[in-house]
Order: C-alpha cells, then sequence, then structure tokens
C-alpha cells in the first residue's frame, strides 16, 4: 500500500519539480534580457550626436570618408572620449568588412570610438556569428545603419575564382570562404563581365546586402519599419573612397 501511495506522491512531486524547474528558466531567460531592453529606454546615450535617422547616418559615414580621402581627418581625443563610453555604447552605422589589413573602417570613416560597431571576415560575407552581431546593433544599441564594404583586390574573392576555375581544393579551412564567396563569382561569370574579379566583388557587396536586408525576424522588420538602411560600398585601395554600389544605397 505504502509502496504505491508513495511511489504515486513521487511522480506528482517530480511532474511539479519539472513544470517549476521550466517556469523559473523561462523567467530566468526574461530576466537576462530585461536589462539590455532597459538600459536601451532608459539611460541616456553616451554619444547623443550618434541618434540619427538612416539616411543622416549614411551622409555622415562618406563625409568621414570624404575628410579621410583629403587627409583632413577630425582630430580625436580618446581619453576625454572613455568616461562617457564606460556605461555603454551607441554606434550610428554598423560594417561588415573584409578582414584585409589595408581596410580600416574607423579610420576610411574619420570616425571616433564608440561610433562604428564593426564585424570582419575575409571576403566580407555574412555568417550566423555576424548576423547576430548585427541583429544586437538593431535591436539593443538602436544602430540605423549597416555598410557591407567590400574592397578592390580581394584576395578572398580572388583565391575563389583560382579555385572554382582551376577545379582545386584549397588547404585548411579555406575552402568554407571559397563555398561562401562562389555564389558572387558564379554570379558575375554569368554575366561576361570583362573584369571577373571587380564584378565578383560588386556582387558578393550584393548579395550580402540582401542577404541582411531580409533576415528575420530583426534586420528585415527594422528595414521596413524605416529604422534600419543597408547599402554597399566598394574601398578603393589607391585613393581611399568608399564607392556606394548602385542599387543598395
Amino acid at each position: 500500500m505504502c509502496e504505491k501511495h508513495c511511489g504515486a506522491i513521487a511522480r506528482k512531486s517530480m511532474s511539479v519539480d519539472r513544470r517549476t524547474a521550466l517556469t523559473f528558466g523561462l523567467g530566468a531567460a526574461a530576466a537576462l534580457a530585461m536589462p539590455f531592453a532597459a538600459k536601451a529606454e532608459e539611460a541616456a546615450p553616451p554619444r547623443p550626436q550618434n541618434v540619427m535617422e538612416p539616411d543622416a547616418a549614411l551622409e555622415r559615414l562618406m563625409a568621414g570618408n570624404e575628410r579621410y580621402i583629403k587627409g583632413e581627418a577630425k582630430p580625436h581625443d580618446f581619453v576625454a572620449e572613455r568616461p562617457a563610453l564606460v556605461s555603454g555604447q551607441n554606434p550610428f552605422a554598423g560594417v561588415l568588412s573584409c578582414a584585409d589589413s589595408r581596410i580600416a573602417p574607423e579610420l576610411a570613416f574619420d570616425t571616433s570610438r564608440g561610433d562604428l560597431f564593426v564585424c570582419r571576415v575575409a571576403g566580407n560575407f555574412v555568417t550566423p556569428d555576424n548576423l547576430a552581431s548585427f541583429e544586437f546593433a538593431t535591436a539593443v544599441l538602436n544602430t540605423p545603419l549597416i555598410l557591407v564594404l567590400g574592397h578592390d583586390a580581394c584576395g578572398a574573392v580572388a583565391s575563389t575564382i583560382s579555385s572554382i576555375e582551376d577545379d582545386e581544393t584549397l588547404p585548411g579551412h579555406l575552402p568554407a570562404l571559397v563555398e561562401a564567396l562562389t555564389p558572387a563569382v558564379k554570379q558575375a561569370s554569368a554575366q561576361g563581365h570583362d573584369n571577373l574579379l571587380e564584378r565578383s566583388i560588386e556582387d558578393n557587396v550584393r548579395l550580402n546586402v540582401e542577404k541582411l536586408k531580409t533576415s528575420s525576424p530583426i534586420l528585415d522588420e527594422a528595414v521596413g519599419a524605416g529604422k534600419l538602411k543597408v547599402v554597399g560600398g566598394v574601398y578603393k585601395l589607391e585613393t581611399g573612397k568608399v564607392e556606394l554600389i548602385s542599387g543598395t544605397a
């Protein structure tokens, strides 16, 4: 009798414990998320000048690039900027850039610390990690602009072209780069462009702009609401100029 009765009590207790644990787990997850939303809504932005509409953010970004091209960068007092940034960040633009050492977005757009939210990978393509990072920038930091920044003479794209044309598998983990960049190379090749490398670089930017724009549920919703703009550009190594790609701006 006791065995039967005690077993029923134990099973009921385990069921209650599982429900309690599940409830606690969901509550804990919500509690962990709340500080981000609360801080975004309640705290004053550390850089008030970075609160702007998407079009204004793009205009500011390109104006900084013009200063960089002319060698007329503004003075930046990094020491004076530190205290405000201890409490948080509100970058006015995100940049998906190639990892090439010759490309430095913060310099190319004449920006200060706390202005740009930068993710870098050879070939400047969207990955699950940098996508999540830009979702964080958009949803939590209220960043109004994302720029996909390619550059001429991109080694990652050139290697992809060679791998495809020579039917050769590159060593190590390089095939992962080839796989990610192959759609752009194939698209450019199908168009019969005179300069396959140049066109592949541009098409890679276009394809990844589209990936970010249509990524649900966060980025596409922000784009649709007019809170986020996603554009593409190519950095010219010889001049330092960033040329926006037609159809993305």
